[in-house]
């Protein structure tokens, strides 16, 4: 039975559970989303195949990272689910909805409760508005009555560690630091009261020692608020702090999913493997220790590969067989599922 979406109620918080225990929030099914390219002098027409055939569920209160290189297409899976990108194929579905099959009304509702966290704070806000200006218009564009809209304000500043209130209300974002601009963007997230967040690189741009105070931000507020999360980047460094499972992406494919631990320390997939192996490590011993990864670039995704995308830079490449058939999703272990014909 399909939940309405002008629900804007949240869940009081529960105790975190295995994801297929709990009800499903966000359903991605046979998902390809796809860029035509016009004809010019110096390139042919064709389609960028930026996101392939990716399939996933996201559960009531879950956290996953989806990681992977810079266009891999998770910031275009990202945008699909915010519904800014429209699917060329499959269906994202949100409490039994289908998202592309939404009327304007409905899909403003579902806009409104899905928060969303950028890279680049200072690039997200608008420099010629004030702190109070920039929490109030969501709430403008959503229609809450105005006599609610200073308590929310002050609620979502609390929230996010802002305080004393009336110090930061009326400044501007150029007078604010990089780590008080993202509380402000998160704050911007959570004035709606979603039911999801989709966290796009969010720490990527801030200093090391403001990037762990963010991140547990994020979590308090996640498991205070029982919200699902989708948690975009490149370091798989820091999502052994925040995420239940991890997707790795690769040219528009999913090629591994498992939780955290089981893919940290057990990774399957080769390019997982290279993935690990180029994360920085503060081991003094690291300067000396030469990172072995796979050579070359990710292939073009207007001419993919044949057979498993990977192939071309796998160091493990079985001739014949990975050069010519897609794998598909092999499971070595319960809950980790990986694309590779090693595992067949």
């Amino acid at each position: 039975m399909s939940e309405p979406l002008s629900t804007a109620t949240v869940e009081a918080p529960t105790t975190p559970t295995v994801a297929a225990e709990r009800s499903t929030l966000l359903g991605v099914r046979d998902l390809r989303v796809w860029f035509e390219l016009r004809r010019m002098a110096f390139a042919r027409a064709g389609y960028v195949h930026a996101v392939d055939g990716v399939s996933f569920s996201l559960a009531r209160g879950e956290a996953i990272a989806v990681v992977g290189e810079s266009g891999c297409g998770k910031s275009t899976l990202m945008k699909t689910i915010l519904g800014l990108y429209p699917p060329t194929k499959g269906h994202v579905e949100f409490l039994g909805h289908s998202v592309e099959d939404m009327a304007r009304s409905d899909l403003k509702a579902y806009r409104s409760q899905i928060g969303y966290v950028q890279q680049d704070p200072f690039g997200a806000l608008a420099p010629f508005m004030t702190v109070q200006r920039l929490l109030e218009e969501p709430l403008v564009i959503n229609g809450v009555p105005q006599e609610e809209r200073m308590p929310r304000i002050e609620r979502a500043m609390e929230e996010v560690k802002l305080t004393p209130i009336s110090d930061f209300v009326d400044k501007f974002p150029h007078m604010l630091s990089g780590g008080q601009l993202q509380r402000i963007v998160i704050a911007r997230a959570m004035i709606l009261q979603p039911k999801m967040i989709v966290a796009d690189e969010p720490v990527s741009m801030l200093d090391a020692s403001v990037r762990v105070e963010i991140l547990k931000l994020l979590r308090g507020l996640q498991e205070e608020h029982n919200l699902s999360v989708m948690y975009i980047t490149h370091d798989l460094s820091t999502v052994r702090y925040f995420s239940e499972r991890i997707f790795v992406m690769y040219a528009g494919w999913l090629v591994e999913k498992a939780p955290v631990d089981s893919l940290l320390y057990n990774p399957r997939h080769p390019y997982t493997e290279a993935l690990l192996a180029a994360t920085s490590d503060p081991d003094a011993n690291n300067a000396l220790t030469f990172k072995d990864v796979p050579p070359g670039e990710p292939p073009s995704l207007v001419t993919p590969p044949t057979g498993c995308r990977f192939h071309p830079r796998c160091p493990r490449m079985i001739e014949g067989l990975c050069d010519r058939e897609v794998p598909p999703d092999f499971e070595p272990e319960p809950g980790h599922q990986v694309s590779c014909w090693l595992y067949r």
